[in-house]
């Protein structure tokens, strides 16, 4: 296991407008999307395909055509922690977590269903966030190449929980 290095997510923040419904959370970004300052950077990282899949839209390359894709079907994305000490992209090395002010944000949208995108997420929103949101999150497969178990149409038959009953 490598050395622990702590993670400060405030470099880029959520991605919503007032008119999203629905929030996407991950646990913290990987090394490469703190790189590139957005979401699922790493390139083999399932997400922006499956979501291309569930939208039945192209598969955006650019961050305008990633944000663009999520906010025009109000969808927001973000993460359950804020910041914390971690080895590399492994969640099961987390140490000394700090939350999102996922109460916040909201406040601001017409947010009313939270999925999480790995069990990692998943923890640490129940335990930090839901006292606050009172919304429980629903748990789906991480995109991440490490969750090999789950093939691509598995994961776009998960995912599509997020658009049903969305404006």
């Amino acid at each position: 296991m490598g050395a622990l290095t702590h993670v400060d997510h405030r470099d880029f923040g959520p991605l919503y407008d007032a008119q999203s419904e629905v929030l996407v959370l991950g646990s913290i970004p990987s090394p490469k999307s703190r790189e590139l300052k957005f979401y699922y950077g790493h390139p083999q990282n399932r997400f922006w395909r499956v979501m291309a899949a569930v939208l039945e839209a192209p598969v955006p390359e650019s961050i305008e055509e990633k944000t663009a894709m999520m906010l025009q079907h109000h969808i927001a994305l973000w993460d359950a922690l804020s910041e914390c000490d971690i080895v590399g992209a492994s969640d099961a090395s987390i140490r000394n977590p700090v939350p999102t002010d996922i109460a916040g944000l909201l406040e601001k949208t017409r947010i009313t269903r939270i999925f999480c995108t790995g069990a990692s997420a998943h923890k640490y929103y129940e335990k930090y966030q839901f006292p606050k949101t009172g919304i429980h999150a629903v748990k789906l497969p991480s995109t991440s190449p490490a969750n090999c178990a789950v093939s691509f149409e598995k994961l776009v038959l998960y995912y599509r929980e997020i658009i049903a009953n969305n404006s």
